[in-house]
């Protein structure tokens, strides 16, 4: 069934567009506190689409991760009761106690870890405000984590260039099935 391959083509115009920085850019800063999808998958088709331009998107998106990271931080030193019944009903609550407990373990290299790896960064953006994390280190940890990842998406799609585009598409409608069945494995694994 050809269900992404609509998808990546709808995804690869929408990445020429001439608003795609800004819907970059919006994404990026509510990704980091309260929007579920993570930003490659618009970063990524961005950066094969318009390859001389990646690095900028990047740094684009960095920049407002990060800011989006602050209100996270915001949100949950100033707000957190208003979004604890949210954390319950999304299923989060358990992330959210995991990172407190790793806080405690390992401070601000859990926002570095948080901020290149696919863990929702915003539990980590709303419980460093909780916790009342020191700005400036959870600003630079930020910084060099968001940076680190979407750098290397960029870096990435640069280098494959038009041989990875090619590759993408002949195989997405594969790749969406997989990762839709590792969702669901990794789903009843987890629960």
């Amino acid at each position: 069934m050809k269900l992404f391959s609509p998808i990546y083509e709808k995804v690869m115009q929408w990445a020429a567009h001439r608003h795609a920085e800004r819907y970059l850019a919006g994404m990026s800063f509510a990704e980091s506190s309260f929007f579920p999808i993570p930003v490659d998958v618009m970063l990524a088709p961005m950066a094969l689409a318009q390859p001389h331009r990646a690095w900028r998107f990047a740094g684009l998106a960095t920049i407002t991760s990060v800011l989006g990271g602050i209100a996270g931080y915001l949100i949950g030193m100033f707000a957190f009761e208003l979004i604890e019944p949210l954390l319950h009903s999304a299923g989060y609550w358990a992330r959210y106690e995991m990172t407190q407990e790793w806080f405690t373990k390992w401070g601000v290299w859990v926002i570095f870890i948080a901020g290149f790896s696919p863990i929702p960064y915003k539990i980590f953006t709303i419980s460093a405000g909780v916790i009342g994390m020191a700005m400036l280190p959870f600003v630079i940890a930020s910084v060099v984590g968001r940076g680190a990842r979407f750098y290397l998406v960029s870096g990435l799609m640069v280098w494959g260039g038009a041989r990875m585009e090619a590759k993408i598409r002949q195989y997405v409608d594969y790749l969406g099935w997989t990762v839709v069945a590792l969702l669901i494995i990794g789903y009843f694994l987890y629960f």
